[in-house]
């Protein structure tokens, strides 16, 4: 049992009805899940306002309620405590009620548009091999050293965050490594954590729908470097023109790595095939099975990275030599019929531009690129049109299909990404709304030797209409049906 007042530390109140010194069992913020002994939060969400369940929270037991509006009418029995900000109250508290577990091991977090889970992954897998107890908080899972667990958001919320710290000061883990979303950031998901670094990969065009202008969203990207400490580190990829705006202001100690531009931290890209890319960095030369340039910069970002944390910089490029693919990341396979077929998260304009370039930069020309792409449904319509004219026009053929349309229409959205198609590339666009079916149409019309890829899903193993998720799994999909038709 947790006392109400110790959990607040460090929480701004503006108003308290009732004895914060009370013994609370356990924070909740979804009203349906509340038990005797507990305390409330009632947050104002996108979707809809905690306020209202104020009195459904206190009929299930709950014997206090943390608000940013006190109700009109106060129990006597019950303990009040406004807020300014429910979120970041929520968050503080989420850390004071497990015991601050951030401040036990290093976290570092990594913010970006693109390179996130890869980034993440990678250095997870990295520091096993180096043989440290390692957790991951990421798109894909998050681990707790050697025990994984589902997770539906990119940043989870505070509560499961600290929960999950918890468990790894519990399991011994020394270094965590944790994807930081725009959304976390912004809904104060990561206040009253203690970083010992974050990473910035790069900013482009993506979740305008939630932060409405592009300076905004690369403003709250930015929060997260400007609350680290002294002690902290700041890694930034200065080839991106927002780079060094993240490291204004921040207090932490100041890194770069790049490719083009001088930084702290360098690599040149000497090879780059299907197989691996050969890299030169810091002067040493380092074979990775990850190809393309973006993946240049992930390898990158994690090489600094490690040698931020301590570790030796030769055992850091050997590890890095025997990293693995991330699911999703240009995970692919060739057929029997030498065709080869690549699946990609890219669900960005400028992600699908890159695995796009990666894959023109490879071929030999004499093959047809086939991609097929679809856009989320309730998320940012702007980036529809751009993303349908970058399949066209850097594609043989580009099969325009469903991506998670959630509660929009299909073919609404394929309209709109057909919309943004330049003229000269009409012809080479075919929409079919059946995702499985335009998977499986790409797949007859390839030949030997010819590159399918099936872009804006990656690890995901589900489709999401209008609130029900079935099984889709496109890597395993097109890898049946490319059999399938070989026999």
């Amino acid at each position: 049992m947790k006392v109400l007042k110790d959990i607040l530390y460090g929480v701004g109140l503006t108003a308290v009805s009732g004895t914060t010194n009370c013994s609370i069992n356990a924070i909740c913020f979804d009203s349906r899940k509340v038990q005797n002994g507990d305390v409330f939060f009632a947050i104002k969400g996108t979707l809809t306002d905690g306020h209202k369940y104020i009195e459904k929270a206190i009929e299930l037991g709950a014997i206090a309620i943390v608000c940013e509006e006190l109700p009109k009418d106060l129990r006597t029995n019950i303990t009040y405590v406004e807020v300014d900000n429910g979120n970041r109250a929520l968050a503080i508290t989420a850390s004071n009620f497990y015991d601050n577990p951030s401040k036990n091991l290093k976290l570092v977090g990594v913010t970006g548009t693109n390179g996130k889970t890869t980034v993440t992954s990678l250095l997870y897998q990295l520091f096993k091999k180096a043989g440290f107890k390692v957790g991951l908080i990421s798109t894909i899972k998050i681990m707790v050293d050697e025990v994984a667990y589902k997770t539906s958001h990119t940043t989870p919320d505070a509560l499961t965050i600290n929960k999950f710290l918890s468990l790894m000061n519990e399991a011994g883990v020394e270094f965590c490594f944790m994807e930081v979303s725009s959304h976390g950031i912004h809904q104060k998901r990561t206040e009253g954590l203690v970083f010992e670094g974050a990473i910035f990969t790069n900013l482009t065009h993506d979740h305008l729908d939630y932060h409405n202008t592009f300076s905004e969203y690369r403003d709250t990207k930015k929060i997260l470097f400007d609350n680290l400490s002294k002690k902290a580190f700041a890694l930034t990829n200065v080839d991106d023109k927002n780079g060094l705006f993240m490291l204004q202001n921040t207090k932490a100690r100041k890194f770069t790595y790049a490719l083009k531009n001088y930084a702290d931290y360098r690599a040149q890209i000497l090879e780059n095939q299907f197989d691996g890319q050969l890299l030169k960095v810091d002067d040493n030369e380092l074979w990775t099975k990850l190809i393309g340039h973006f993946n240049a910069y992930n390898i990158l970002a994690i090489y600094a990275t490690a040698d931020l944390l301590g570790l030796e910089k030769l055992e850091t490029l050997r590890l890095l030599s025997e990293l693995e693919n991330v699911d999703g990341r240009f995970q692919y396979f060739i057929s029997k019929n030498r065709i080869t077929a690549i699946v990609d998260y890219a669900h960005t304009p400028d992600a699908l531009k890159n695995v796009l370039e990666t894959i023109n930069t490879l071929r030999t020309g004499n093959e047809n690129v086939i991609t097929v792409v679809g856009c989320g449904g309730d998320r940012d319509r702007s980036k529809r049109p751009v993303m349908g004219n970058i399949a066209a026009k850097m594609s043989n053929i580009a099969i325009f299909t469903s991506d998670n349309p959630r509660t929009e229409s299909p073919s609404s959205i394929i309209l709109e990404m057909e919309a943004g198609v330049e003229p000269q590339h009409v012809k080479k666009i075919l929409s079919i709304e059946n995702r499985e079916q335009a998977i499986k149409t790409a797949c007859k019309m390839a030949a030997s030797n010819d590159i399918i890829l099936v872009a804006g899903k990656g690890h995901e193993t589900y489709q999401e209409t209008n609130g029900e998720r079935v099984d889709f799994d496109d890597f395993k999909i097109i890898k049946k049906v490319l059999q399938d038709l070989e026999k």
